[in-house]
């Protein structure tokens, strides 16, 4: 008899390696033409983190789209970004409860 928990971990171990593997062959775009203009910030990070599900499934159609401002602040941007990203999980939670 086999073992479940073996075998799903062998399972799960070969495909993450064949995803790094086929990520790793994927190419790089120069973005030295994208750090030209205006720097975003923290406010912009929480704007372009909130509309990431818009932002992504423009970018399907569009190669103009992109989801993540090259050309931003750093750390803050980072923090707006992330903070405006988590915030679809908001609307996750009030469903699940148990009724007591």
């Amino acid at each position: 008899m086999k073992n479940k928990p073996t075998s799903k971990l062998l399972i799960f171990s070969i495909l993450s390696v064949t995803v790094f593997t086929f990520a790793s062959c994927a190419g790089v775009e120069p973005v030295q033409e994208c750090l030209k203009g205006e720097e975003y910030g923290f406010l912009f990070g929480l704007l372009h983190g909130f509309i990431t599900p818009v932002s992504f499934i423009a970018s399907l159609f569009d190669d103009n789209v992109a989801i993540y401002a090259v050309n931003n602040s750093g750390g803050w941007y980072d923090l707006g970004f992330l903070l405006g990203s988590g915030g679809w999980g908001i609307f996750a939670g009030n469903k699940s409860k148990r009724k007591a």
